[in-house]
């Protein structure tokens, strides 16, 4: 039948991965920063959530101008443009050039990821979009997974400014491929058989939505509201949870090493799992379970988890539940993406774009949170309670998310 489609997905993946590589990168370097910059923990907060804000700022145009214009020329847009800020981050000099530098490198990098739904969504079928989801954000955990011990290699070898121009480089190559190679509608591309074409268009036709996709609709709200909860829990694992289990937990550099990169090689196979889970959910019992149910229990059982690991002062079990927590909370992100794209049809880009956008207001809210939660204070866990109080209420917002409902004029 062709399998083209899965280059496509392998093209996302390695996208996937790149944007966790340039994300955590300044995470696990921070330390080194912060001394060598002068900052304090509140500043470097502001950092962190620099990147957060921009990001959130330009989603939606992004989003929309690639359900314009095609997700060929905006992709490449995107990953040139955050690579030339990745490598620039080296040069920063100040407090005030660093909060620009990666204010900048958040603009470019935001409508990524709902450019990749979008790519999905004319490249997929609505039985394989879960699981195509799934394997993108594998990608990406493994890039956050095995990013500190790539940056903590370099960075005792090279420093931590010869680190971000060799990961920025990365990215320009992977923008030169995907726009040679790849093509917006599959009927474009040499390589589509066609009986692969006829796969993907019948099973894009049972759920086809035309005209105005219901952006402004209750289920877009709630989808929006939940992801805030899911991408405040986040930016936690990727931005202070390895000061976290040093000063509160007490763990050794080696044990440090494997717990901060333990939540992200947990949610590779949560990623997995929770894409194929929520498709074999889907053709059995619909979209409502297959998203909602798969999307709110996830995000409850990260609420339970991260709680309890908070409270316990075994630093190792605590470690584990906390990580086990970070994965919980990705199980859902097959079914979330999924049900944007089940919602939006025609419109997948900007649709998700307002949900991931809603994630990034959480993000960058969440380090901030963080620091002044703590500010002063030798007990750390407030902010974890926090997290997981939201992770339950953000679990809750499923039963408001309807997948299965048309919500646009017939």
């Amino acid at each position: 039948m062709g399998t083209v489609r899965y280059r496509v997905l392998g093209m996302a993946v390695c996208l996937a991965f790149i944007t966790y590589l340039d994300r955590v990168c300044i995470a696990v370097t921070a330390p080194d920063i912060m001394r060598d910059l002068g900052l304090t923990k509140l500043q470097m907060s502001f950092v962190f959530s620099a990147f957060t804000v921009a990001y959130g700022l330009f989603e939606i145009p992004s989003g929309w101008w690639g359900d314009k214009v095609g997700t060929r020329r905006v992709l490449m847009r995107i990953v040139v443009w955050w690579s030339t800020f990745t490598m620039a981050t080296a040069a920063a000099f100040s407090y005030g050039s660093l909060l620009v530098i990666r204010f900048l490198f958040g603009m470019g990098e935001a409508g990524a990821w709902p450019n990749v739904a979008k790519t999905f969504s004319r490249w997929f079928p609505v039985s394989e979009r879960g699981t195509a989801q799934g394997i993108f954000f594998m990608g990406a955990h493994f890039g956050g997974g095995v990013t500190p011990f790539i940056v903590v290699a370099l960075t005792s070898w090279l420093g931590w400014r010869a680190v971000f121009p060799i990961f920025g480089a990365i990215g320009f190559l992977w923008a030169a491929v995907w726009y040679w190679w790849f093509r917006d509608d599959p009927a474009e591309h040499p390589s589509v058989h066609e009986l692969e074409l006829l796969h993907i268009r019948d099973g894009r036709a049972s759920v086809a939505r035309t005209g105005h996709a219901g952006m402004w609709n209750s289920s877009i709200l709630f989808l929006c509201l939940m992801y805030f909860t899911q991408t405040y829990g986040f930016y936690f694992f990727i931005t202070w949870l390895p000061t976290y289990l040093e000063k509160q937990k007490g763990l050794a550099a080696t044990q440090l090493s494997l717990m901060i990169g333990l939540p992200m090689l947990l949610s590779m196979i949560a990623d997995l799992t929770g894409g194929i889970t929520t498709d074999r959910m889907t053709k059995r019992f619909g979209l409502r379970i297959g998203r909602s149910a798969v999307g709110g229990v996830s995000l409850f059982a990260a609420g339970i988890f991260v709680i309890t690991g908070a409270y316990l002062s075994n630093p190792l079990l605590s470690g584990l539940l906390i990580a086990m927590a970070g994965a919980s909370a990705n199980f859902l992100l097959g079914a979330a993406w999924g049900a944007c794209v089940d919602i939006a049809g025609d419109r997948a880009g900007v649709v998700s774009a307002f949900m991931n956008t809603a994630g990034q207001v959480g993000g960058a809210i969440s380090p901030i949170a963080f620091a002044l939660l703590t500010e002063g204070k030798t007990d750390w866990s407030a902010p974890l309670y926090l997290t997981g109080v939201l992770y339950i209420l953000g679990a809750a917002c499923w039963f408001g998310i309807r997948p299965e409902r048309s919500h646009v004029p017939g």
